[in-house]
């Protein structure tokens, strides 16, 4: 007789409203691919190389460290 505890689920509810105004016109929040129980950004267009967005909130890594 097991129990599962239940798995929280990530929603736009928890995330910070100044990351949600430094989204692109073309990036939305959805359910991750790679985990159902995050969110993930997603395109709803092609986004050009070199092209930013933000504010940058956060410790920038190089390729080498991700």
């Amino acid at each position: 007789n097991t129990t599962e505890s239940p798995v929280a689920v990530e929603t736009l509810a928890d995330v910070p409203e100044h990351v949600l105004r430094g989204l692109p016109e073309d990036v939305r929040l959805f359910p991750s691919a790679v985990d159902k129980t995050r969110l993930g950004v997603w395109a709803t267009k092609s986004i050009l190389k070199g092209k930013k967005f933000g504010p940058f909130v956060g410790d920038k890594k190089k390729r080498s460290q991700v």
